[in-house]
């Protein structure tokens, strides 16, 4: 297994932490109210109980922090064991120190205290550590299955664009070789791109030039009917974003809001940075009112929102509205830059 491949999340986070200690917390809240005989709960029993849950919950996931990387490279049956066997040596330790102070059971032996201790900690690890590894397989089979839509997505470039890309190339041919030259040149990085199914993420000049290439093949058709503004903020060109997403929304724009007008439009694409995180809008004419375009704007949108959850989580947005007759698209996507090697979702 790699480091990203660990099926148990990484303890070291802010997050994480917070939800041990909450955890902890209910689990204890219930250990004390089951062990109440005349009151609804024994308060004393409860807060030093909580004391040592805080404890062994915090040292081992600080421990099991630590040897993360080492337990990622084991197999799956060897790090569970490994975990098992860290949890119930930090229990079994702090047991022997606790158990003067907290034994709520009058009457049994130490080490009769501190066996229900090591089995009841076992029983709750082994089902956390189950719940972490149907987690990570659900979450798997969602990257799978995204992954899946990408592949379908990037194999398949419209077939209208493609009919028009080609007439426009033969009618320049006898005319404007250079152009023609350059127009199948760019078609083919479009295809290069379509086809390529091995980065997850890109940097954004990457994905800026690429809607470029594409942009200067539908000037060729459509001429002076299409109009282009850029306005693209210094020093976002390593900004991380998933490989065809700002070309489809602006191949969108031109298709719903340039095409279908007689006399054209201005599409405008601009691109900030605002605190931590980074703004994508596309711009164009308010597109016409038909259903057939407007089911497939939708499903444009709604394949190019799946990916950004499955990559980003919740930070990611993407979002339409209309305005003075301006349709916009904005994404919103988190600061980061390509080659870090933080999860992009932040959930392990």
């Amino acid at each position: 297994m790699r480091g990203n491949d660990f099926y148990i999340p990484d303890l070291c986070r802010v997050r994480a932490v917070f939800m041990l200690v909450v955890t902890g917390e209910l689990l204890a809240l219930v250990l004390a109210v089951v062990q109440a005989d005349e009151r609804w709960i024994e308060w004393n029993y409860f807060g030093l109980l909580s004391l040592f849950v805080q404890w062994t919950l915090l040292t081992s996931a600080a421990a099991i922090c630590l040897l993360r990387g080492w337990l990622a490279r084991q197999t799956i049956a060897m790090a569970t064991g490994a975990v098992v066997i860290i949890v119930l040596l930090d229990v079994l330790a702090f047991s022997l120190f606790a158990d003067s102070v907290i034994n709520p059971t009058q009457g049994e032996r130490p080490w009769q205290a501190v066996a229900k201790n090591l089995l009841l900690s076992l029983l709750i690890t082994l089902m956390v550590l189950r719940y972490f590894y149907l987690q990570f397989q659900w979450q798997q089979q969602q990257e799978a299955e995204m992954q899946a839509r990408l592949t379908a997505l990037q194999a398949r470039i419209h077939p209208h664009f493609l009919f028009n890309s080609m007439n426009t190339i033969a009618s320049l041919i006898s005319v404007n070789p250079e152009r023609a030259e350059d127009a199948v040149l760019d078609l083919s990085e479009l295809f290069r791109a379509s086809l390529r199914d091995d980065d997850r993420l890109i940097p954004l000049s990457t994905e800026v030039d690429l809607c470029r290439r594409y942009l200067a093949i539908e000037q060729l058709r459509l001429g002076q009917r299409l109009a282009l503004e850029w306005q693209i903020e210094e020093g976002l060109e390593q900004q991380a974003i998933p490989p065809l997403t700002l070309q489809p929304l602006v191949e969108n724009a031109i298709y719903h809001g340039i095409q279908p007008r007689p006399d054209g439009g201005t599409v405008r694409i601009e691109v900030y940075r605002k605190n931590s995180f980074v703004y994508l809008l596309v711009q164009n004419p308010r597109p016409a009112q038909d259903q057939r375009t407007h089911e497939g704007n939708r499903m444009a949108l709604a394949n190019i929102q799946s990916r950004l959850q499955a990559l980003f989580g919740e930070p990611a947005v993407l979002k339409h509205s209309q305005q003075n007759d301006i349709y916009t698209v904005t994404m919103r996507l988190p600061w980061q830059k390509t080659g870090d090697r933080r999860n992009p979702a932040g959930r392990r």
